[in-house]
């Protein structure tokens, strides 16, 4: 199991080699997802290319990192620390993703992130030199001038029901990231989602520290100076992430391209997983 460390804190990743000869690329988890959010795009590129694919720390099998007594103080407590003075920070994860690159031996990358990992990826791009491209799917550049995150998303996702227990809490907090259509239609791949999330996803001390990183984020006054091609993909009905913030990020990276997904969710790359492929395997292939 390769591991990197950074500050003591152990890194797991995911290597698949590839026969194929194309540049490497790597995939970046949203906020306390695990690696399963990415099996689509994964299978999708795996003939061409090495992929990369890491935890971000507190999740699936990273280290978290976190001071030792703090993750077991109540939530009342623990959540105000860490948002204020213990959590994380998009430059500290992106440095993690540079540690990941250079312990695989990865000179050049395609940086594929969604969400806190698209935030993980343009912090990425903009310190080190590995980036060959971005894809950058339902994030945000942050700051004043980015569309926050909905109150009613918000309260879905760190509000739980009183008395559900650890599958319908992760059901409640994972409504505003799907269309009902979708999780209508297909019962039995949500169920199998509750199933990696409980595996695989961060514990609740975690998520709350990769949310003072998205909080704190803000790279809006920076992104003129990122050279890396860029496409931009984002649903139009992101009830977590809303679309408008894509449009701001075409506007503010210089070589970037935003493909729309019509009706699209924050998860839209598990929806619209052949359309997403499509561009995606596209993009890479133009830029190899």
């Amino acid at each position: 199991m390769p591991r990197a460390t950074r500050d003591g804190v152990s890194i797991y990743y995911e290597y698949d080699e590839s026969e194929g000869d194309g540049t490497p690329v790597v995939f970046v988890q949203g906020l306390g997802y695990g690696r399963w959010m990415w099996r689509w795009q994964r299978e999708a590129v795996a003939d061409d290319r090495d992929v990369i694919a890491p935890d971000n720390r507190g999740t699936g099998r990273s280290d978290a990192g976190l001071p030792p007594l703090l993750p077991r103080l109540p939530r009342k407590l623990r959540a105000p620390l860490l948002f204020k003075l213990a959590g994380y920070s998009i430059g500290g994860l992106a440095a993690d993703l540079e540690e990941v690159l250079a312990d695989a031996g990865i000179r050049r990358a395609h940086v594929v992130g969604a969400s806190m990992g698209g935030m993980i990826a343009q912090r990425y791009a903009l310190e080190y030199t590995r980036a060959e491209t971005l894809t950058l799917c339902c994030t945000s550049h942050g700051g004043p001038d980015a569309v926050p995150v909905p109150d009613e998303t918000q309260e879905f996702i760190f509000d739980v029901p009183d008395g559900a227990n650890e599958r319908e809490t992760i059901r409640h907090r994972m409504r505003p990231a799907f269309t009902e259509r979708f999780t209508n239609r297909n019962p039995h791949l949500m169920d199998r989602i509750i199933e990696w999330r409980l595996e695989q996803d961060a514990d609740d001390p975690a998520r709350e520290a990769q949310a003072a990183a998205v909080l704190d984020f803000d790279v809006s006054d920076r992104l003129e100076g990122l050279r890396v091609p860029t496409l931009v993909l984002h649903g139009t009905d992101d009830r977590v992430v809303p679309f408008e913030n894509g449009l701001l990020l075409e506007e503010a990276i210089p070589n970037a391209r935003l493909e729309r997904f019509e009706g699209g969710s924050h998860c839209f790359f598990i929806e619209h997983a052949d359309r997403v492929n499509e561009e995606l395997r596209a993009f890479l292939a133009d830029h190899d």
